[in-house]
């Protein structure tokens, strides 16, 4: 028997500006989309155009108030081909919001609070 990541899930307040932000930060793109037929929710699914894995962004219609993400302590981790690279727009877009030099990491937080771990690739 075989198993094997397949998707993560991210609720959002506002999925334009999730969308924009996803593609500027990290490049992903909508690969898959469904939408309620009365509108009460919308769902995206972000891919990388390297892996199978996905990122799922739901928007609630009803909800108006932040997510409580609590202490925080899961996050999403990415790895940059270009990590200097990633790291200047990541800089200039003003979203690093913690770094680890011992251990050669830095997070990014999305519009909604989500941290995402940004890890230099290893060849």
């Amino acid at each position: 028997m075989s198993m094997y990541f397949n998707h993560f899930n991210f609720n959002v307040l506002d999925m334009e500006r999730s969308l924009k932000f996803y593609k500027e930060a990290l490049g992903f793109e909508p690969v898959r989309e469904f939408s309620a037929p009365d509108g009460s929710f919308k769902i995206v699914f972000l891919g990388d155009k390297k892996t199978d894995f996905r990122l799922e962004l739901t928007w609630l219609r009803d909800r108006k108030e932040p997510y409580d993400l609590g202490e925080c302590e899961y996050h999403l981790a990415v790895t940059a081909e270009d990590y200097a690279a990633a790291r200047k727009l990541h800089d200039e877009m003003g979203v690093v919001c913690y770094e680890n030099p011992a251990m050669g990491i830095y997070f990014i937080t999305d519009p909604d609070g989500y941290w995402i771990e940004m890890i230099p690739e290893h060849k």
